[in-house]
């Protein structure tokens, strides 16, 4: 009886490897394809909010206002009541002129010998002199700005957070911890900075021959530095909540309105 040619020499074994190779490769691929969907469903189409990232989140915007608010009033320093110009008048005529990071409020002469309230910016340009505007309350005011512009990319942050929970694989609320603690940090260097400034001509002229750096002279701190203040350290606690609301989001609670398929997600 004559022996069947090996499947080698009648090219069925080739055939054969030649399917299955491809089958194995199209299984591959349909499980990407699927792990692809996956991750996406998983990464988008939840919406989580708990009380911890909203406490997170309104922090972090009213913290960011209220610096931005400080730092745009003229009450950094407030000076000793005095009468505007040379005129002579009734106890109620006294004012109390102030001075801001790059503005100020004075009394300024008008028509018929009227005084009116002018507060405005007498920054023009970064190149004015140090006398009129100080290197340190340059630098301060740069360092705000920056803080402030790190807020405000966390307070983006807080919002896409409902939604995407990493960036780059990692996670999105304790990069956006990090950054705010960046962000203090830049408000502590321009906090430190302001008082630095106070020996100049400008600050001279409101709150006496007196002011020294760190030390007012004839003024008083006002309303915006301790607003600042404020601030700073409120910023501090929202860097710390972050880690908070990171974890509140990974909860069994959370996994399992997942499982019964919420798409969103409102826990206490």
């Amino acid at each position: 009886m004559q022996r069947a040619p090996p499947l080698e020499q009648n090219g069925l074994y080739s055939k054969l490897s030649s399917k299955h190779a491809a089958l194995k490769k199209a299984v591959v691929f349909y499980q990407r394809i699927f792990q692809l969907k996956r991750d996406i469903h998983l990464e988008m189409c939840y919406v989580i909010v708990t009380s911890r990232t909203l406490l997170w989140t309104l922090l972090t915007v009213a913290t960011t206002l209220s610096m931005l608010a400080a730092v745009v009033t003229p009450t950094w320093l407030v000076g000793a009541p005095r009468r505007p110009g040379l005129k002579a008048g009734s106890p109620q005529d006294l004012y109390s002129p102030s001075l801001g990071i790059y503005n100020r409020c004075i009394k300024i002469h008008q028509i018929n010998h009227l005084y009116s309230d002018n507060c405005a910016p007498f920054v023009r340009s970064f190149g004015m002199s140090t006398d009129q505007f100080p290197d340190f309350w340059k630098a301060s005011l740069v360092f705000f700005g920056c803080g402030l512009a790190l807020m405000t990319l966390t307070l983006l942050a807080s919002v896409i957070g409902c939604c995407f929970r990493s960036l780059f694989k990692k996670s999105i609320f304790t990069l956006s911890g990090t950054v705010q603690a960046v962000a203090g940090l830049f408000y502590i260097l321009g906090l430190m900075l302001y008082p630095a400034g106070w020996n100049s001509r400008r600050v001279h002229l409101i709150c006496g021959d007196t002011a020294e750096p760190f030390w007012p002279g004839d003024c008083s701190l006002g309303l915006a530095f301790y607003l600042a203040i404020g601030s700073t350290v409120v910023t501090f606690l929202c860097s710390v909540l972050s880690v908070q609301a990171e974890v509140s989001t990974s909860t069994d609670k959370v996994q399992d309105e997942i499982l019964e398929g919420k798409t969103l997600i409102c826990l206490v």
